[in-house]
């Protein structure tokens, strides 16, 4: 019997013993209802629908502060882990039972993420920047579990759906300072309304934040503008957005963990690793009562997402000949050059628009909500990339002794365009019954144009011509993604569901155009050849059920199985950091989400914990030049069952807040995860000399306060984390080691393991201002 089966035994024996109602928030408010797709619709009481949503409003997130909205996640929600792979806090790797968004190229993107009802995974990798995101301004979020196909394409794993503040919902101002650790200094102000008619409602706010970061070389500068107006009267409803992001991050990646032995953890291999982020994004949204049972829903939006990076590194290609040097004169061999310094930029220009109708009207005598809704989206990406060599490292390791010479590897040109139609419908046979089933048709078209195929360049394979491979190429990807699902709620005392659903992700211009073995790219960089990759299908099982133990006390269980059909990876090619895109196969995700949660007088507190067996379900080869059981091509063989690398199988979390008196609040958080192996390690061996190809497991405690000093509109608060000072890692991955004990170039790498380290114990403090309103509001 397997742990689905054992799961699904479980959840069935709790139903049948158990007689108490859902409560649907982290928190002890109520939500009612929720909308079945990102457009906002009539809703659906979140008693019939067939899934486990965790919802989170604007009161938990007032009580637990953090620069992004992935901090509050990770602390609190299921099945949700972070990875601290680029080691800066405004870019997380966010992982949902095993499923990625991301803000890294190359990573396998599995969530989709929505801001007011518009998709903002970013169209060149389906990457997510959490950063762009203005924690400050959200009103309130879902994180729907599975493979929902309403949620359009990535939603693998998961969506989550994001609700921004209007004048209506934050009426009054505020305004915000704090400060602490890493030299963090943040500050925000924030003011809404409402007109005297009452039919135009406005809000603006503002947000900036400077920090060194807590490694070395490591600064960071957000600066985020959030507005939005709105007009309604009794039928009508619009929103006109702004949102403005202009930011500036250095996260200088995994280190060797020799040396953070030696250095400390805030120790950094090869820098700089900058990434500046610019965005201006507007969207428009409608809802309008065509009558009393008919809703029309519909938006618009532009966004413009600029980033650029530079990355200072050891030359993937370097080979050491003592007859050579790199000097940079024509003919010279690239490959003498110990550094090189990669700079890319990436510009993104998306719009679209999509449209529903919304039927809440009986069907044959019973209850029942249709939907209905079609859309389209469509996205210029143009991508560049330059290298420029040098003969060493500085004694911050950053290139030096520049050749002069710069290489352009990269110029690409990618178009997406997809079309979809979906529909939806939820009919309650009684009280006691609920049918849904919906089904979504995608239509994509990925076209790459590169700019450089077929011309030379030089400074490779001693230094010899070669001509640049064509990462162009016209792709289309066409699928009917079903879902159906069962609820059964006997009384106002539980609920109980499953379901079943399939979703979709076409290859991204990123992919398509690095997917060769014999020419891998510099990740996230040169592009080589194009051969068509498949577009990835999960189909993911569900059942699960919720109810109280008493009146003040919460539960949940869940179980699911998810498999992911040519899912598609990043295989290192054995090169530091080059590699190509690929399908490999299928991959499983199955597990179980246990939550318990409730108030006791002054005290709440939330309890849950995941299990995750995320594996590989098809036999396959992979390079992993570190790994201790490479064959003499570098490679290694990965079997079915072997655990997907960067997942914890465990994990547990714990959150309290104790009401000390009316004014002052104290919370903890326990969060606590096993272990995971490293990639490069898909195989799931030990390593030898090197260590058990794992990242240990870990156990932190964040604390926070807050206190409001009577009704004057002041508060104060402070959030303390790692408060026990631990030292872990989040995320690592079998590499080489160019640098000596003393922190000097080696021409003879070593092998190793890089991991990401975790921030030490912090904290900071900070006062808010409340008036005009806001004072009243939770």
């Amino acid at each position: 019997m397997n742990v689905i089966q054992k799961s699904a035994l479980l959840v069935l024996f709790i139903a049948s013993t158990s007689i108490f109602a859902a409560d649907k928030t982290l928190s002890t408010g109520t939500i009612n209802v929720i909308s079945s797709t990102p457009l906002p619709s009539i809703g659906l009481s979140l008693d019939i629908i067939p899934s486990n949503i965790q919802v989170i409003n604007r009161g938990d997130l007032k009580n637990q502060a953090g620069v992004t909205i992935a901090d509050f996640a990770a602390n609190n929600l299921q099945g949700v882990t972070i990875n601290e792979t680029q080691g800066n806090p405004f870019q997380p790797d966010v992982s949902f039972r095993g499923y990625s968004a991301s803000p890294l190229d190359g990573n396998p993107q599995g969530i989709s993420v929505y801001l007011d009802g518009i998709r903002i995974n970013e169209p060149f990798g389906d990457t997510v920047r959490w950063d762009l995101i203005p924690s400050f301004a959200i009103q309130g979020m879902q994180l729907v579990p599975g493979s929902n196909p309403l949620f359009g394409l990535n939603t693998l794993g998961g969506a989550i759906a994001i609700q921004t503040k209007s004048g209506r919902t934050n009426p009054g101002g505020a305004i915000e300072i704090s400060g602490g650790s890493w030299g963090r200094k943040n500050a925000s102000a924030e003011y809404g309304g409402v007109s005297k008619d009452d039919s135009v409602d406005y809000y603006l706010g503002v947000n900036y934040l400077d920090e060194d970061g807590w490694r070395k070389f490591s600064p960071t500068t957000v600066k985020q503008t959030f507005g939005k107006l709105g007009w309604q009267n009794e039928s009508t409803k619009i929103d006109l957005t702004y949102l403005n992001a202009n930011n500036d991050m250095i996260g200088n990646g995994v280190v060797p963990q020799e040396m953070m032995t030696s250095f400390g953890r805030e120790v950094i291999y090869t820098r700089p690793d900058q990434t500046r982020n610019f965005l201006n994004q507007f969207t428009l949204n409608l809802s309008h009562w065509i009558n009393n049972d008919v809703m029309l829903s519909a938006n618009t939006y532009y966004r413009r997402s600029n980033r650029n990076t530079i990355n200072g590194d050891v030359n993937g290609d370097f080979d050491d000949d003592p007859l050579n040097a790199c000097q940079g004169a024509a003919g010279n061999d690239n490959r003498l050059c110990k550094s090189v310094m990669n700079r890319t930029k990436t510009r993104q220009n998306s719009y679209g628009i999509q449209a529903q109708l919304a039927f809440n009207q009986d069907l044959f005598g019973k209850k029942n909500q249709f939907i209905v809704g079609t859309g389209y989206d469509r996205s210029v990406v143009r991508f560049s990339q330059i290298q420029e060599f040098g003969q060493s490292f500085d004694a911050t390791r950053a290139p030096s002794e520049l050749i002069g010479f710069v290489d352009q590897a990269v110029n690409l040109k990618g178009k997406t365009e997809t079309w979809h139609m979906l529909a939806t419908d939820t009919l309650s046979m009684s009280d006691l019954v609920h049918i849904n089933a919906a089904a979504r048709y995608n239509h994509t078209k990925v076209k790459n144009t590169d700019f450089l195929a077929g011309t030379q360049f030089h400074y490779a394979d001693n230094g010899a011509n070669h001509n640049h491979g064509d990462a162009g190429g016209n792709h289309t990807f066409n699928r009917i993604n079903p879902s159906v699902g069962l609820t059964l709620t006997p009384n106002q005392n539980i609920t109980m569901f499953g379901s079943y659903s399939e979703s979709s992700r076409a290859p991204s211009t990123i992919e398509l155009g690095c997917a060769d073995q014999a020419n891998p790219c510099l990740l996230p960089n040169a592009m080589a050849s194009d051969p068509p990759l498949k577009q990835v299908v999960a189909k993911t099982y569900e059942a699960g059920l919720r109810g109280k133990l008493t009146e003040n006390i919460r539960w949940s269980a869940s179980t699911y199985q998810a498999i992911n059909h040519n899912d598609i990876q990043f295989i290192f090619s054995g090169q530091t950091s080059h590699g190509y895109f690929d399908n490999v196969g299928r991959t499983k995700r199955q597990g179980v989400d246990l939550g318990l949660g409730g108030n006791l007088e002054k005290l709440t507190w939330n309890a849950n914990y995941s299990y995750i067996d995320a594996t590989y379900d098809s036999n396959l080869s992979l390079v992993s030049e570190s790994n201790i059981a490479k064959d003499i091509n570098n490679k290694i063989s990965v079997a079915k069952g072997n655990r997907l690398p960067g997942i914890p199988e465990h994990q547990f979390k714990v959150r309290m807040q104790y009401q000390v008196m009316p004014d002052l609040a104290l919370g903890a958080n326990l969060i606590a995860y096993s272990s995971a192996y490293m990639v490069g390690n898909e195989n799931n061996i030990s390593q030898g000399s090197i260590g058990s190809g794992k990242t240990p497991g870990y156990a932190i405690v964040n604390l926070d306060t807050q206190y409001n000093f009577g009704r004057t509109g002041w508060k104060a608060f402070a959030k303390a984390i790692n408060v026990f000072d631990k030292y872990y890692s989040t995320a690592g991955r079998l590499g080489e080691n160019h640098f000596d004990a003393a922190g000097r170039f080696d021409d003879d790498a070593s092998r190793s393991t890089m991991v990401s380290p975790g921030a030490p114990r912090a904290g900071w403090i900070g006062l808010r201002y409340e008036f005009g309103g806001a004072e009243k509001k939770d």
